[in-house]
């Protein structure tokens, strides 16, 4: 019998991230993890924009969560308003290096590290349309499941037409 090597799955980035951006989401998805959440990182969105990570809980609840590891980061972003047609809550998460006064008001704060994070001012909360709510959660399914099986089969994947 041949034995297998196991190897421990990694999140999907697309490898354009800092260092201290995959520590901002490690720690960010540890706190929704423990808040009763799945997440799904580098989520391409009906708009054709790429969520960093969106959060989906058994309530069919939708978070998403926009990093910055920086005030240059954070400057540089004008796209973080379309992000809010896609989910119930719409978060930052950030180091505690940063400032919460420069973020917009109208979304929550999360402050993390490597080991974990804290919801330092909630989102407000704008429900998703039944037909947008359907749409995020086949999406979020969809590329989960496409991931998975990226996994158990590295070179049986084939690009799929519309592949999310």
């Amino acid at each position: 019998m041949e034995s297998h090597a196991v190897h421990a799955p990694t999140l999907i980035f697309d490898r354009r991230q800092s260092e201290t951006a995959l520590a901002i989401a490690r720690g960010t998805i540890r706190l929704l993890r423990s808040l009763g959440f799945s997440c799904v990182a580098e989520l391409p969105l009906p708009s054709g924009r790429r969520a960093d990570l969106v959060a989906m809980n058994e309530k069919g609840e939708i978070w998403i969560v926009e990093i910055k590891s920086s005030v240059e980061d954070l400057r540089a972003d004008q796209k973080w308003p379309d992000y809010r047609a896609h989910c119930d809550r719409l978060f930052f998460a950030f180091t505690q290096d940063l400032p919460c006064e420069i973020f917009p008001g109208e979304t929550g704060l999360i402050v993390a590290d490597a080991y974990g994070a804290h919801v330092q001012c909630e989102a407000p909360e704008h429900r998703l349309p039944a037909a947008t709510r359907k749409a995020m959660m086949l999406r979020f399914a969809m590329t989960a499941a496409h991931r998975l099986n990226r996994l158990h089969d590295p070179q049986g994947h084939a690009a799929l037409p519309n592949e999310f």
